[in-house]
């Protein structure tokens, strides 16, 4: 899923994104916006792990949506 498509679905992916990252609360669920760069921020800081963790994560979420 490239960017585009990330921000195209994001009202549908939001609930999905909730789901696999339920730490995150509905208002930065909203400030996401279907923004790869600020989900990534978002899991690194609510769960405390590395960019590379965080990254691995969308990745296999983005490889479960296609």
């Amino acid at each position: 899923m490239n960017k585009n498509q990330l921000k195209g679905n994001w009202m549908q992916l939001k609930g999905t994104v909730k789901e696999k990252w339920g730490d995150l609360t509905e208002d930065e669920v909203e400030q996401i916006a279907g923004n790869r760069d600020i989900l990534l921020g978002k899991i690194q800081e609510k769960y405390g792990i590395a960019q590379e963790e965080a990254e691995k994560q969308i990745e296999e979420w983005e490889n479960l949506l296609d």
